[in-house]
């Protein structure tokens, strides 16, 4: 059973599941934008036109050179430095590690992609996905750009746990309803926070998103581009946006697909998603009736009360893969979850919850490996898990009040009762992070930006549709296109009207109308 592994979709949280963008997000202050300085510029691009204003204090950053690599076919492959602090720039740095598929001879400069996250890595997804997902007009018309951000990957990263601890972490199973539970699962989230600030150091306080947006304009800068052009789905539209924000005369063609809004917190990020997931399930489960090949029968209703039935069954008894591992709920929802960011992998989690229900979870423990990085050899690619939990305690101000949790526990089962009570209590897990929070929800609006589009998809279970409709909202120079249908993104997996929208607005510069729906 193979799936195609495009935008990470889930990493498993200490105690309860943690959904990324492609599943959780980040939604960080609005900052003003940068003013800068005329003392230094940055290079020349023979596309870009007139020099570019370095923010003062930056000129060896934003004017260092680039030596590509060969790394593999086309793929042309470096490293950049970026200050680890913007308020200390001659203080300590980070290497960021980018990758190249170039264009044609008249490219018309760079398009960065970030898949989203956060955690997921740019360099993956332009080694593997673009050939695929991109059309070949925009491979030729653009220098592909992929990237780790800060803290990430082949970046400067957090680092928190070894392969054997990440194993053994994947296996505990805790009841935070419970005081005991609760308890026990604070105590591992301890453990694992001081695991995270004792192997990463300095670094860990500043794998925020808007230092990661900082990052992009040196980026822009160094690869010779007057303006940003930009793809980001997922957690990837919050960094484009606080780059928005921050840079709004330096935003060129900017696609933000699958958005999350801002303005919201992150109990109510965590709502959202429970009730996007929730109508997911019920509209997968009625394909799977409808289908006439379902392991699940009777009505709509019926088969769901049997889903929740196997859930009950796995949290009271973890299930164990042919390899001997163990498969604890808060894994086997993770793996539950992934073809749900698909619709057309909906026929693989038929074809993995009917094994299941005949004794063998090996498909469902092959989606958790796939969401947290893990190889048949037991070796983890990447550092999803660490990178997802370093960015979302930083981003976001978390309340782990007991009284407090148990209350959004009980809304999140009764919004949603197949899934809300495995995304509670998430809170936990930054209650012993070593760097408090830096962000807070707030509107970004890029005032003078250049026309930015919004993409969102009305099924999108991990960020549902109501969050594009207000990022278009609140960017002064927004047009929302909307893709009718169901799954996590759209441009690359949906349809002509969304590929000929993007393409035609990347290459030619024709903004799509406000409104547009495919």
């Amino acid at each position: 059973m193979k799936a195609p592994r495009r935008h990470l979709s889930v990493l498993a949280a200490l105690g309860s599941v943690a959904l990324l963008l492609g599943a959780c997000s980040t939604a960080t202050a609005p900052a003003p934008a940068i003013e800068s300085t005329p003392a230094a510029t940055a290079p020349d691009s023979a596309k870009a036109g007139p020099r570019t204003a370095i923010p003062a204090g930056l000129e060896k950053f934003y004017t260092q050179d680039l030596d590509w690599k060969s790394c593999g076919g086309a793929l042309l492959c470096t490293e950049l430095s970026v200050p680890m602090d913007y308020a200390k720039p001659s203080g300590d740095t980070l290497t960021l590690a980018l990758n190249k598929r170039p264009g044609n001879k008249d490219a018309a400069g760079s398009l960065l992609v970030n898949p989203g996250g956060p955690g997921a890595s740019g360099l993956e997804t332009v080694r593997e996905a673009v050939p695929n997902m991109f059309g070949k007009e925009l491979q030729d018309g653009f220098d592909i750009i992929g990237f780790d951000p800060r803290g990430v990957g082949s970046s400067t990263p957090v680092k928190c746990e070894t392969p054997a601890e990440q194993d053994a972490g994947r296996t505990e199973q805790f009841d935070p309803s419970t005081d005991a539970g609760l308890e026990q699962m604070r105590e591992a989230s301890a453990e694992y926070a001081a695991l995270c600030a004792e192997r990463t150091g300095a670094a860990l306080g500043f794998v925020d998103t808007v230092s990661a947006a900082r990052d992009l304009d040196v980026m822009r800068a160094v690869l010779g581009d007057l303006k940003l052009n930009y793809l980001g789905y997922s957690y990837g539209t919050a960094l484009g946006a606080n780059y928005a924000q921050l840079f709004p005369r330096n935003v060129g063609r900017m696609v933000l697909d699958g958005a999350l809004d801002p303005t919201l917190d992150n109990d109510e990020i965590t709502m959202g998603q429970a009730i996007g997931f929730e109508n997911e399930i019920r509209a997968y489960m009625q394909d799977c009736l409808d289908s006439g090949d379902c392991p699940f029968t009777g009505e709509l209703e019926d088969a769901l009360g049997q889903l929740r039935g196997l859930l009950a069954e796995v949290e009271a008894q973890p299930l164990v893969g042919s390899d001997g591992r163990s498969v604890p709920i808060i894994d086997f929802v993770n793996g539950f979850i992934v073809p749900l960011y698909d619709n057309s992998t909906w026929p693989m989690l038929t074809e993995a919850l009917r094994n299941v229900m005949a004794g063998n979870v090996d498909d469902i423990q092959y989606f958790a490996d796939l969401t947290a990085g893990r190889e048949p050899d037991g070796s983890y690619t990447g550092n999803g898990t660490a990178a997802f939990s370093a960015v979302n305690c930083l981003d976001y101000p978390m309340d782990a009040d007991v009284a407090t949790m148990r209350a959004g526990a009980r809304d999140l089962v009764q919004a949603a009762p197949t899934i809300g009570k495995y995304l509670a209590y998430g809170a936990v897990g930054c209650q012993d992070w070593k760097h408090p929070a830096t962000g807070k929800p707030g509107k970004l609006t890029a005032e003078g930006a250049a026309p930015i589009v919004v993409i969102g998809t009305t099924g999108d279970p991990a960020t549902p549709y109501a969050w594009s409709q207000a990022l278009a909202e609140q960017l002064s120079s927004a047009s929302l296109v909307t893709f009718e249908g169901h799954g996590h993104t759209a441009y690359g997996r949906s349809n002509g009207c969304i590929a000929d929208a993007v393409e035609s607005y990347f290459l030619d510069g024709t903004v799509p109308a406000d409104g547009l729906t495919c």
